[in-house]
């Protein structure tokens, strides 16, 4: 794509170079600050800042607030911008931005914009999504934990190109995400149908064995249906005790993901949460060893259940379990991760709401579990893992085409809103717009999400 013919100095270290015609101007000549309070609760329909986007925000992701804490709440209505303006110094990586499409209420400690020229609303959300792709955000703020304010965004210098420009620029990002996006939901489709395959392998490989020809036996356990004559029938308790030995501050906290396993990709992120994991809580935290099972009291219901690699500890909110007699572990973690044993752990689950829900160790010890022989599971991990090369191969691939396409459109957008492409002579056709599929964590609660994971009970 071309550059604009000429270019001039914007003055402004982080802009760099603009189009000679562009202005420059505060944020103040394009924004005015926007507070209007819920009092009396007039608005009942709750928002959210999720990836860059304001939804709905279900009503089980309201954690137990009362209608009377929604008064201080902000109505918010289509057209309006939200920044997420807390804790710029911590959080480098959450989207801050978003446009509101429906009115609701977003919490006060956001700050809501609205354009002086209502018709340039959307091109406004591109130019300041554009600059939060950036990190300029970051730059600004003051306190400890460098709050951004509107005394700090009124300042902000911002590129201003013509009205024409700023629907073409507005139409044009609209046209070249939603193609963006079409390809991304196409990629996400494949993925699923990759890993629903992957899964199939799984569950009958650790459920029924990898002989076609095994003779098979009804157990009278519904929840296992018919296995092989020759599989040991237990519950936990014969295979696992409880391991309740306490950490240390010198090892590693691990944490177990829903989809991965146990691992400890997460500590840098539980670490950076202003030291909320203090050294003392730290003696707290549970010892853990190779081959040993750990799982999050309040995930294990989802699946987040793992086998260990590594010395290290977990969080006091884990259940460890540790081997009793030779066992692979390994086929262990892939049985417990089959629809059929996440569903009996969801059923022995305590709690009156999924976000309280937890499976305690006097529940998972009475749970059947079903094993081979110690060779036999040796066969089976290394028959699954030979069957699910390929797949796992395959889902790299196309995680990385959807990586790709994304560092794309964020190159995209802050070149196009800054003007270092000209998108002006663009034929851009008749389009049907295609909205980025919602992700499924939020980012205002991301961060409680991992404290809970990372330090309660």
């Amino acid at each position: 794509m071309k550059a604009y013919p000429t270019y001039k100095n914007s003055g402004v270290p982080w802009l760099g170079d603009v189009p000679e015609r562009w202005e420059v101007k505060p944020g103040l000549a394009i924004f005015r600050e926007k507070q209007v309070k819920n009092k009396g609760l007039v608005e009942k329909r709750v928002l959210s800042l999720s990836y860059g986007k304001i939804i709905i925000k279900p009503e089980e992701k309201l954690r137990g607030l009362v209608p009377e804490s929604f008064e201080t709440y902000q109505i918010v209505e289509s057209g309006d911008i939200i920044i997420r303006s807390t804790d710029m110094q911590n959080d480098h990586t959450s989207l801050r931005t978003g446009l509101v499409k429906v009115k609701g209420i977003i919490t006060s400690a956001y700050i809501c914009l609205n354009s002086i020229n209502n018709e340039l609303s959307n091109y406004n959300h591109w130019l300041l999504h554009g600059l939060d792709l950036m990190k300029v955000f970051y730059g600004l703020g003051s306190g400890l934990r460098q709050n951004l304010s509107w005394s700090d965004f009124k300042r902000l210098p911002l590129p201003v190109p013509t009205k024409n420009e700023q629907q073409q620029i507005s139409r044009y990002l609209d046209w070249q995400t939603s193609k963006i996006n079409t390809f991304i939901k196409a990629k996400k489709k494949l993925i699923a149908l990759l890993k629903e395959q992957k899964q199939n392998v799984i569950n009958e490989a650790v459920t029924n064995g990898i002989n076609p020809d095994v003779e098979l036996k009804d157990i009278g356990v519904e929840l296992l249906g018919e296995i092989p004559a020759h599989w040991e029938v237990s519950k936990n308790k014969a295979v696992y005790s409880e391991r309740r030995e306490a950490g240390s501050k010198e090892l590693p906290i691990l944490s177990v993901s829903i989809h991965h396993g146990v691992s400890t990709e997460e500590q840098s992120e539980i670490e950076n949460l202003r030291a909320k994991v203090r050294i003392q809580d730290r003696e707290k935290y549970l010892r853990v060893y190779p081959n040993d099972i750990a799982f999050n009291m309040m995930r294990a219901w989802q699946g987040g259940i793992g086998v260990v690699q590594v010395h290290g500890m977990v969080s006091p909110a884990y259940i460890v379990a540790k081997p009793k007699k030779e066992i692979h572990s390994r086929f262990v973690e892939l049985l417990f991760r089959t629809p059929q044993f996440v569903q009996e752990m969801n059923r022995n689950s305590r709690g009156i709401t999924d976000f309280r829900k937890r499976l305690y160790w006097d529940q998972y010890k009475n749970i059947f579990i079903v094993l081979p022989q110690i060779d036999e599971q040796q066969e089976i991990v290394a028959y699954i893992e030979k069957e699910t090369a390929l797949i796992d191969k395959t889902i790299t691939r196309t995680e990385r085409e959807i990586e790709l396409i994304q560092e794309y459109r964020t190159r995209l957008v802050s070149d196009v809103v800054t003007g270092k492409v000209d998108v002006r002579s663009v034929e851009i056709p008749d389009f049907e717009p295609v909205e980025a599929e919602q992700e499924a964590l939020d980012e205002e609660e991301s961060e409680d999400e991992l404290i809970t994971e990372g330090i309660q009970e």
